[in-house]
């Protein structure tokens, strides 16, 4: 298989919100606007997307229909806290505080539009006994 793209779509009751609060706390920017979808683009970097759909439409099964529940969204930045004060201005409910974790994360942890966590996180050396758990290539810091 060979995938051209990969992206989270996030349900909502109140698209133009959802939508704007990302463009606006995130940096994404708006490719296709529609009453019912909008598919967002982080502005400077054409991989990463994020797509959010009325929770009431029919393109979605009925049993299925409603909001994003049991979801995280992680954003991996270059300057965590620059990001978290900018939330903590802007009035963002944070749900973790910014704080660094012995698996290899500073991060905090706010809650979006309908209940979605975003894990804001910056990689940084975790500790020895995490470290142990990484394949080399993929270890933070």
């Amino acid at each position: 298989m060979k995938v051209t793209q990969y992206y989270p779509v996030l349900q909502t009751g109140d698209v133009a919100a959802t939508a704007a609060f990302y463009i606006q706390h995130f940096g994404f920017r708006p490719l296709f606007e529609a009453d019912w979808y909008v598919h967002l683009q982080l502005a400077g970097d054409a991989s990463v997307n994020l797509a959010i759909l009325d929770g009431s439409h029919a393109t979605i099964p009925s049993e299925a229909r409603g909001t994003s529940q049991g979801v995280i969204l992680n954003f991996e930045v270059e300057d965590v806290d620059k990001l978290h004060d900018h939330c903590r201005a802007a009035g963002l409910q944070i749900v973790t505080s910014l704080r660094d974790e012995d698996f290899g994360q500073r991060h905090f942890i706010a809650r979006g539009p309908d209940g979605v966590l975003i894990d804001v996180i910056k990689p940084i050396p975790p500790s020895a006994a995490f470290a142990a758990l990484y394949e080399t290539e993929a270890l933070p810091g």
